[in-house]
């Protein structure tokens, strides 16, 4: 075969890690109409745009596993805090929690509120939102799951309770709607008080749908800290039930008392893998973020706000602080900023570093792209894995740090030709400088970009590069293989 030695864009002198964790090389990569047509020695072409990746990496566009970028990639299409650090495809409607299907004029609970408003009104269906996505790309690649609390919210009266045989149905046939329109899965999240009274029998109905398309089963568990092994078990259980791939998003153990807990769940979850398809994904920080809640076990340590509907002048705050300040208790004062959401300070470092090594560990921001002042990972959670964990740290090669990003995501998800270089796949990359790439974003200034990326590649197209976003937005929407026609 003949290859042409003319390219739509021409990627020179790179050091290829091509999301395999195979050994890095050196060569060229040609791209036209948005796919990679050949990668190698190319001397001799020829490109309407040339980037010069000498002593640069070259690697697949960062999939971020776990996002709430539902309605940011319609009301802030450009994305700057994911395209900025290396991001070009976001997994969205995790944790049970998805833009569609809506009613107009329905209240949302937390964790639901959490998403962005709706510049132009609800969506009723899942064809719905994957229909807008299409007419206004984002600037990166979406891959969107049906949230389980959204469907309660939407079909139940009261979602204080088990659902009907009715509410189950209900569901369930929002559930075939969102696999026909291309949802890549569902997502639950039982450790929110949308969820929490779901039965695990009421989650296997509602989820029938997943098993003929093997479609994912993706959970925030029902907990994260003292009952954490029953609750992987639920998960293992719920997959069985299903006969289809389950993810343990943000995999963690919670408060003091159960620091240490995952030299327990790793190897369980190890252990589940042998027999039915389980992955996990984490984000690289000792702090999580989420609703801003009362209950005393959420509020035992360190909580900084990140926003706050009445009281938006709170943002960036300490709880203690304010709670001093107004002369009432710590659950008094989060009553008083909700709705809002915050930054929990309930994991130890040892924990994270050993989820982040476990071989199998994908890595996920879950950044809310809510208020002024949101958790740092929204900025910096991959430049951050890149850098401090596998460059300073040395707690795994970069190109096993790529692939956690990349090719193991895609595999687990179900990303069909992305997450890797190679010739016919859809051209997402990501060119950064292994030397000094690093996270800028902290609790105190959470939105500054990533130092050390140098361009980013979206479909065939340039987004950003040298620190500035080119204004393109040339994301796909990434729909589910349907296998039941194969």
């Amino acid at each position: 075969m003949t290859i042409p030695q003319h390219f739509d864009l021409l990627i020179r002198n790179g050091t290829v890690i091509d999301g395999t964790k195979a050994p890095r090389f050196t060569a060229d990569v040609g791209i036209t109409a948005g796919r990679i047509v050949t990668i190698g020695d190319l001397g001799s072409a020829t490109a309407a745009q040339v980037i010069d990746a000498t002593d640069l990496i070259v690697a697949p566009g960062f999939i971020d596993s776990h996002t709430h970028d539902d309605q940011a990639v319609l009301s802030h299409a450009t994305m700057p805090f994911k395209v900025s650090q290396g991001v070009t495809t976001v997994v969205t409607g995790n944790c049970g929690i998805s833009a569609a299907p809506l009613r107009e004029g329905m209240d949302l609970p937390m964790p639901l509120s959490l998403l962005d408003s709706p510049a132009e009104g609800r969506f009723t269906s899942f064809a719905a939102y994957l229909d807008a996505l299409r007419a206004a790309p984002s600037s990166v690649n979406v891959a969107a799951m049906v949230g389980h609390s959204t469907l309660r919210a939407l079909t139940m009266d009261d979602i204080d309770r088990p659902a009907s045989d009715d509410e189950i149905a209900a569901m369930r046939a929002h559930v075939e709607e969102a696999m026909q329109a291309g949802a890549i899965g569902l997502s639950t999240g039982t450790f929110y008080p949308a969820a929490t009274k779901a039965t695990t029998e009421e989650i296997i109905e509602v989820s029938r749908p997943l098993t003929s398309r093997k479609a994912l089963y993706v959970t925030h568990m029902r907990d994260e800290s003292d009952q954490i092994m029953e609750a992987l078990e639920e998960t293992f259980a719920i997959g069985r039930a299903l006969d289809v791939p389950v993810v343990v998003s943000h995999h963690k153990a919670m408060h003091k008392a159960n620091f240490g807990k995952t030299k327990l769940t790793l190897p369980i979850i190890r252990e589940a893998m042998k027999h039915q398809c389980v992955s996990l994904d984490c984000y690289p920080y000792t702090a999580g973020s989420t609703a801003l809640r009362t209950d005393r076990g959420m509020l035992g340590g360190r909580v900084l706000i990140a926003s706050s509907e009445p009281h938006p002048e709170r943002a960036g705050q300490d709880l203690d602080d304010i709670a001093a300040e107004w002369g009432v208790d710590k659950e008094e004062a989060a009553r008083r900023l909700q709705p809002g959401s915050a930054i929990y300070f309930i994991m130890d470092e040892d924990d994270v570093q050993r989820v982040l090594a476990f071989d199998e560990t994908m890595i996920g921001s879950d950044g809310i792209p809510l208020g002024t002042r949101p958790h740092p990972r929204l900025w910096g959670t991959f430049p951050r894995v890149l850098g401090h964990y596998s460059r300073d740290m040395g707690l795994f090669p970069l190109e096993t740090a790529v692939w956690k990003m990349t090719g193991l995501t895609a595999r687990n998800f179900g990303l069909h030709e992305r997450g890797t270089l190679k010739a016919g796949h859809h051209a997402d990359l990501v060119i950064f400088d292994a030397a000094c790439v690093r996270d800028t974003a902290s609790y105190e200034r959470p939105d500054t970009p990533a130092e050390g990326i140098d361009a980013v590649i979206v479909n065939g197209t340039l987004t950003w590069q040298h620190g500035t976003h080119t204004g393109a937005r040339h994301g796909q929407v990434i729909t589910r293989r349907d296998t039941t026609k194969a």
